[in-house]
């Protein structure tokens, strides 16, 4: 397909080159080998007479006209994959739709059963999760990637938004630690304990992790876990403690023998939020995910 001697086969190519500013990360993601990518780049300088990406040592950076151009890209492309794709209505039954979503596997852990739901009317779509970024990341571009981002307010994504869910966090423990008293914790022989941290990344400091922050606690961990999932079996015979959502540590408590202790620094909600980019707001399958995932 053409339109004034510029080749759109070529669009789907130069939005990951750009994205990615990587020949070779551009073609793992699209399935093109990299002699292929470079071809494809070779003929995109050639449409745009600029040279888009340049060498700069070992990495590539954008030139001004493709700062220019993948913004514009971005929204463009979208629309006419949907516009291309929308042969009728989207019917669950018969649907092929690969969907992707980007969250914590807290919030996968949460949502499996709307994922299941989803499944069951749709026996033939794909529903790929991805980990939120550890970097800080560009929010437009991850909503244009994604069908959805789930995360929690103040981590940088700004889009459309509905809110999925409210949890609050607890510490957990061993229940033979010493530091529990009548059932509880103070402030002061929590911050004593050793603490086991789960370290997002420097894009995700927890709401809290703020809290304590600005209660002038900042956490030395003892032990660090890239996810809240093993911290209740890690703090087990330990004098370990740490903290995550409830909803979590209750599912944990039934399984393991941990004690759950509401926080000594005060109640701090968790309010997962689903976001998308506005330009998937008249796609009709998209909507009907969204809708399940939100009950």
């Amino acid at each position: 397909m053409s339109y004034a001697g510029k080749d759109l086969n070529l669009l789907i190519a130069l939005r990951t080159l750009l994205e990615e500013e990587n020949v070779s990360r551009a073609g793992e993601r699209i399935g093109m080998g990299q002699s292929s990518m470079s071809s494809a780049l070779a003929r995109l300088r050639t449409q745009f007479n600029d040279e888009l990406l340049v060498r700069v040592g070992r990495d590539y950076q954008l030139t001004p006209m493709a700062r220019q151009i993948l913004p514009q890209v971005q929204l463009t492309i979208p629309l006419i994959e949907r516009a291309l794709g929308s042969g009728g209505p989207f019917d669950p039954a018969t649907s092929t739709r690969v969907f992707s979503i980007m969250c914590s596997d807290y919030a996968a852990l949460e949502l499996a059963p709307r994922f299941a739901e989803a499944l069951a009317a749709a026996p033939n779509i794909r529903i790929e999760v991805s980990p939120l970024p550890e970097n800080p990341t560009d929010s437009g571009r991850d909503l244009l990637t994604h069908d959805f981002v789930i995360a929690v307010p103040g981590i940088g994504i700004d889009g459309e938004h509905r809110e999925l869910w409210i949890d609050d966090y607890v510490c957990v423990l061993d229940p033979a630690n010493e530091a529990i008293v009548d059932g509880a914790i103070t402030w002061v022989a929590f911050t004593e304990l050793p603490q086991a941290v789960s370290d997002f990344g420097q894009a995700h400091l927890t709401p809290a992790e703020r809290r304590m922050r600005e209660l002038g606690f900042s956490r030395a961990p003892h032990v660090t876990t890239s996810s809240f999932l093993p911290l209740p079996s890690v703090v087990v015979g330990t004098e370990l403690v740490g903290v995550l959502p409830r909803r979590l540590a209750e599912r944990f408590a039934a399984i393991s023998p941990i004690a759950i202790i509401e926080a000594p620094f005060g109640r701090v909600e968790i309010r997962e939020t689903l976001y998308w980019h506005t330009t998937h707001n008249a796609d009709t399958a998209h909507e009907w995910l969204k809708d399940i995932l939100s009950r």
